[in-house]
C-alpha cells in the first residue's frame, strides 16, 4: 500500500491504515522537528503531539502534498513548543540558574554533523526552517512555499541566504580552529 493510499484509507476512518501512516512518516516528522530546533528529549512529544493532530483533522486534508501538510503541522507544533518552553524557561531562570545543555548526548552522530547542526540552529528561524526541508527532507521550493506561508521566490532567497550565512559561520569555525 503506498503513504497516499494509506492516507485516503486512514481520511474514511481505517485505523490500520492511520497506524501504517504513523509508521510511514514518524522518523520523518522526528528528523525535521530535531533539525529545526527541537531538543532531542522533547522530539517524541513534539511527534506524538503531531500525529494526534494529524488524526483529529485528517478529515480536513484537503488533497495536495501530504508530507507538505505534515510539515506545516510538525512546524507549527514545534513553535508552539518552543513558545511554551521559552516562557518555563524564563520562569525557571528566575528561580535558579539553568544547567548546560547536554543535546547530544542521546543521538549518537559524528562531531561534523554536530558542528553543522549547531550552526544551523545558529541560523534565524526564517533562514533555518527552507534550508532544512530542502536539503535534509528534499522539498521542492513550491513545497516549501505551502508550509512556510511565504512566496516561492522568497523561499529561494531564504535558502540562497541560509547557504551564504552558512558558508560564513562555517569560514568563520574554520578560522578559530586553525
Amino acid at each position: 500500500m503506498t503513504g497516499e493510499e494509506s492516507v485516503e484509507l486512514a481520511r474514511s476512518g481505517n485505523k490500520e491504515a492511520f497506524h501504517d501512516v504513523v509508521h510511514r512518516y514518524y522518523q520523518t516528522v522526528q528528523r525535521f522537528a530535531y533539525q529545526i530546533g527541537v531538543k532531542p528529549d522533547e522530539i517524541d512529544d513534539v511527534t506524538q503531539e503531531v500525529f494526534l493532530k494529524v488524526y483529529r483533522s485528517l478529515g480536513s486534508f484537503s488533497g495536495g502534498t501530504f508530507t507538505t501538510w505534515l510539515y506545516s503541522i510538525t512546524l507549527n507544533t514545534a513553535r508552539d513548543m518552543m513558545r511554551k518552553q521559552k516562557r518555563q524557561r524564563r520562569k525557571i531562570e528566575r528561580v535558579k540558574e539553568t544547567t548546560p545543555d547536554h543535546a547530544y548526548e542521546v543521538l549518537k552522530v559524528s562531531e561534523e554533523a554536530m558542528e553543522l547542526h549547531d550552526l544551523i540552529q545558529g541560523l534565524d528561524e526564517r533562514y533555518r526552517v527552507p534550508l532544512v526541508l530542502h536539503y535534509f527532507h528534499h522539498q521542492t521550493f513550491a513545497e516549501i512555499s505551502r508550509v512556510t506561508g511565504t512566496s516561492e521566490s522568497g523561499v529561494k532567497s531564504q535558502v540562497m541566504r541560509a547557504r551564504k550565512k552558512l558558508k560564513a559561520a562555517m569560514e568563520k569555525e574554520g578560522e578559530r580552529d586553525e
